[in-house]
């Protein structure tokens, strides 16, 4: 049986498609447009070369790829305009790919045959919530395309999922922790970061708004319950994280600083608030999933942060205006004529350029070996 993941070599995705490669058992493929495919540090191997890598975009009207895939089982869908700058700056693009082609995927899937749909959805749709904990039956209130993309998503997969094609949303809370392509533009990642590159973190707002945080590991761990799971009913919705990681993003700098350093922190205590402020219910999640529950605690996830930035000989002070952001990335794509502002390649032989990349990292691996 056969497991694809699009999106597979994003932040999570990257995690993901290593730790199933090493429980064994199943065939893993994964189909991505590849925008950071390369955006992984010196000596950082290629999580994709051990397995079937298909490179695509998934408004492809012709997706030939999934004909190919022989007795697919279930389908991991993470490929997405993945935060709120990128959603703010291609708003368009973002509901075309984050809703209408992503619910193509999911047509295709079920036409294929998967019997399951997992899809990574997000707690930013509860946007500005009250003082107490968002449960999956609160009402919603996205502020943002990206969020409102999820909200859209949730609802045109309620009404694909029937007893032949299961669909779970796990609305995950904020990714943190080391990948082999880390992502900087992450609360935490960014506090950790700062405070090794300058000594210091600013807090650009007043702190006060509270984030639910997730560790990209146990971000995995949720997926891999969710694969396995047989729910009761065929569509099913579910905050990931944990009671313990509903942090305001004052005692998240607090924190960074207390275990880094040398390192200070600020607050713009005359700053308008962020209206995205929520704390999240997990309690559905840890009644459903007691074996998978989140590991990592916060002081581990900053070191581990810091240790594998190190090691990688990250030391750029500048990095909110390098490759380490999405959004910077994309931007520097666009400005060198590789892809438009629409987000498609420029060049048409760009799926043929980025498999022998993955190629030649698989030769290099065997060659070493």
């Amino acid at each position: 049986m056969t497991i694809l993941i699009t999106g597979n070599t994003g932040y999570v995705g990257s995690v993901l498609t290593t730790e199933l490669q090493k429980k064994g058992g199943r065939e893993i493929a994964g189909l991505d447009t590849g925008f950071f495919l390369e955006s992984l540090p010196p000596k950082i191997p290629m999580p994709e070369v051990k397995m079937t890598q298909y490179f695509g975009d998934i408004r492809d009207p012709n997706p030939s790829w999934i004909t190919t895939i022989q007795d697919l089982e279930a389908v991991v869908h993470l490929a997405a305009i993945s935060n709120d700058p990128m959603g703010k700056e291609f708003e368009k693009v973002t509901k075309d790919i984050n809703v209408r082609s992503s619910l193509e995927v999911a047509k295709l899937a079920k036409k294929h045959g998967a019997r399951k749909f997992v899809f990574a959805s997000s707690c930013s749709l509860y946007g500005a919530g009250s003082d107490l904990p968002r449960k999956e039956s609160d009402p919603l209130n996205p502020l943002t395309a990206y969020a409102e993309s999820k909200d859209l998503m949730e609802k045109g997969l309620q009404a694909l999922a029937d007893h032949q094609f299961q669909v779970i949303c796990l609305r995950f809370a904020t990714a943190c922790g080391a990948s082999p392509r880390i992502r900087l533009d992450l609360v935490l990642n960014d506090f950790v970061a700062s405070a090794l590159t300058k000594g210091r973190i600013e807090v650009l707002s007043d702190g006060s708004p509270y984030r639910p945080l997730i560790h990209v590991q146990d971000m995995v761990r949720a997926i891999e319950w969710a694969i396995d799971f047989d729910p009761e009913q065929h569509f099913l919705v579910v905050n990931v994280g944990s009671d313990s990681w509903n942090y305001q993003i004052k005692d998240l700098a607090a924190t960074v600083a207390d275990l880094l350093p040398k390192t200070t922190y600020s607050i713009t205590s005359d700053a308008l608030p962020d209206q995205r402020s929520y704390r999240v219910d997990f309690s559905l999640f840890e009644s459903l999933a007691p074996h998978h529950q989140p590991q990592v605690d916060l002081k581990t996830a900053v070191l581990e942060i810091y240790d594998h930035l190190q090691q990688t000989g990250f030391h750029d002070p500048d990095f909110r205006q390098s490759p380490w952001m999405r959004l910077h990335h994309l931007r520097s794509l666009i400005a060198t004529n590789q892809i438009n502002h629409d987000l498609f390649w420029t060049d048409q032989s760009w799926a043929s350029r980025l498999a022998s990349l993955v190629q030649d990292h698989q030769k290099n691996l065997n060659d070493s070996t």
